[in-house]
């Protein structure tokens, strides 16, 4: 029965293939191509359809989604998602697979980067199936609730395995974009979001399981506060700012990973056994490329190649470097040597704080936000994991939860409508309110997510397999000693 549940994963990954085959047959049911015809044929041919088409009625409009529009290219800003889009993903592949595959111990490198990928995989087969259409779908009559408020708190099932979307489609609120571009744009910012949340239980959860976390994690977690935050639900609608993500990705992520370090408990040996960073290099080329793939992340997200995006793209780089300068500084004065992990984390608080202000804040306030990013995140991550006695093993909440919670709430003080109108009633009641809906939803979901993969796949390696070390017990590889 054991061996039945940690092939539930990939089974439902099956199950998943073979209904959207079926759902979306028809795309694949093309009329046959017609057959050779001689030119003498051929000429007859196109003369009887200019005859046809002079008097043919014209092709009716095709019907459009609830949440779609008609598309009108803007080149320069579909360039440019194009180019954000390579850059988001990279965040993870490679960027957050070897940050975090540099900090763990070198019998669980390979482990570490291997759910990297495998969120990726996942979180895209679940975000063409149903995640995009939960988060950006636009309500319908359901349950004897009106549209109007299911859209509140729920997209729509209407585009299914991408059903409906065409080559002339754009979502409604960026016409200038295609649609199929739009939807690959924000799956990078979905696969992330999850692979965030495998840095608090590194080094101690099965693969199955995670896999099967990863999958209902995106669906009913990710992608709800996602259609609360971005997609027109009430938190938008309340006048909750997050830019590029502060809660839909961080706060959520970060929350998220909390909850599962406390359900899967402490990796033996932690705090008695050295566990040092297996290669802080490869965590310094990680963290080069987190930096590099933030540029997509938080000036794409201004879904144009505009002043919003450069102002953006300014913010995040000044957050970053004035975090790592403070973090640094703390680090100095309690441990007197400033570590290159403990730079690098500094670095990444900062990215993280100005994610939801990026677009909103001018380039004073990113500065005082990653400057306050520093201390806050070290205290969380260093202090904070010391007196709860918590394993966050790469401080996913540390830096992502504390640093999303710290960025959101500032965005309400330092948004400015001289960079963006839809700055103007900013307010810190407001965010909180965001960050209290956001942290409610993603602590109980993800809560009941474990609960269901402790009684399916289990969570945890066993005793042996961890004192081993994942690379070879779950993996069948490891690295050479050099």
């Amino acid at each position: 029965m054991s061996q039945f549940f940690n092939r539930l994963p990939g089974v439902l990954a099956l199950l998943l293939l073979t209904a959207a085959l079926f759902y979306a047959g028809g795309a694949f049911a093309q009329d046959a191509a017609p057959a050779p015809v001689t030119a003498a044929a051929e000429s007859v041919g196109e003369s009887a359809t200019a005859a046809a088409e002079a008097v043919a009625p014209a092709e009716p409009a095709p019907t459009l989604l609830a949440h779609q529009a008609a598309v009108e290219v803007d080149a320069a800003a579909s360039s440019w998602i194009l180019t954000s889009t390579a850059l988001v993903l990279l965040m993870t592949l490679p960027g957050l697979a070897l940050f975090y595959g540099g900090m763990v111990r070198r019998k669980n490198v390979i482990a570490t980067i291997t759910q990297s990928v495998g969120v990726a995989a996942v979180v895209s087969l679940a975000w063409f199936g149903a995640g995009y259409t939960f988060a950006f779908g636009v309500g319908q009559p359901m349950f004897g609730f009106d549209g109007d408020t299911v859209q509140k708190y729920f997209g729509s099932t209407q585009a299914l395995f991408l059903n409906g979307v065409t080559m002339e489609s754009a979502y409604s609120a960026a016409p200038g974009l295609p649609e199929y571009l739009w939807i690959a744009f924000q799956m990078t910012f979905a696969i992330i979001t999850p692979a965030l949340v495998t840095g608090a239980f590194a080094e101690r959860i099965k693969y199955s399981a995670l896999l099967l976390f990863t999958f209902l994690w995106t669906l009913f977690v990710y992608s709800p506060i996602c259609h609360w935050v971005w997609g027109g639900g009430f938190l938008g609608s309340a006048g909750v700012l997050d830019f590029a993500g502060g809660a839909v990705v961080h706060v959520n992520s970060g929350v998220a990973g909390l909850v599962c370090a406390l359900f899967l408990g402490a990796r033996k040996g932690y705090g008695k056994d050295i566990m040092n960073a297996h290669n802080p290099v490869l965590t310094m080329i990680g963290a080069s490329l987190l930096l590099v793939g933030w540029i997509g992340f938080n000036a794409g997200s201004a879904w144009a190649a505009d002043a919003i995006a450069g102002v953006a793209l300014l913010n995040t780089l000044l957050a970053a470097m004035a975090a790592s300068l403070t973090w640094k500084i703390v680090e100095v004065i309690e441990k007197r040597k400033p570590s290159l992990i403990g730079v690098l984390s500094g670095m990444v608080a900062g990215l993280v704080a100005i994610t939801p202000a990026a677009g909103f804040v001018d380039p004073k306030g990113a500065v005082i936000i990653g400057l306050i990013a520093g201390p806050v995140c070290y205290a969380s991550s260093v202090w904070l994991k010391k007196l709860l006695r918590y394993d966050d093993s790469l401080d996913a909440f540390g830096i992502h939860g504390a640093g999303g919670l710290l960025g959101a709430l500032l965005t309400g003080v330092f948004a400015t409508t001289a960079v963006n109108g839809l700055s103007e009633g900013a307010n810190v009641a407001t965010q909180a309110m965001g960050l209290a809906w956001t942290i409610a939803w993603s602590a109980v979901v993800t809560f009941i997510i474990l609960v269901i993969c402790k009684f399916t796949t289990g969570l945890r390696v066993t005793d042996a397999q961890e004192a081993e070390g994942l690379d070879t017990t779950l993996h069948g590889e490891a690295l050479e000693n050099v």
